[in-house]
């Protein structure tokens, strides 16, 4: 039976698209759209991904007019969030660890919420 195998893009509105795309290159390394074929496209490591529609009032987004949010798996969040910082980017890190891993939440200059997220080490 067909299925889907994984996200194939993140596609969201912007104000200034090309602007929040260079953002994310620098902070986060995850490069544009190529403008053609030839060049490479962003790749993800594999791992584990979430989807997960939530209520329409969840305040876990933050405003109440936002869609969605972005959540991205990082190997390090201490040494993300220190670069962030180091940027001027404020960054708030959930002291809790939770079973599945560790939590981080900043915004983007357009005041999308985006969360990072270390996965727990696997039980060796």
């Amino acid at each position: 039976m067909a299925q889907v195998t994984g996200i194939g893009g993140v596609f969201f509105r912007a104000d200034a698209p090309a602007e929040l795309a260079a953002w994310y290159e620098t902070h986060l390394g995850v490069t544009p759209v190529p403008r053609d074929y030839d060049q490479p496209v962003w790749e993800q490591a594999a791992g584990p991904t979430v989807f997960a529609p939530f209520a329409a009032d969840t305040e876990y987004f933050g405003r109440k007019e936002q869609a969605f949010m972005i959540n991205f798996r990082v190997d390090d969040l201490d040494a993300m969030t220190a670069k962030l910082r180091a940027s001027g980017i404020s960054v708030e890190v959930d002291p809790e660890t939770y079973p599945n891993g560790r939590f981080a939440r900043l915004h983007d200059p357009e005041g999308n919420p985006v969360e990072l997220w270390q996965p727990a080490a696997p039980d060796t």
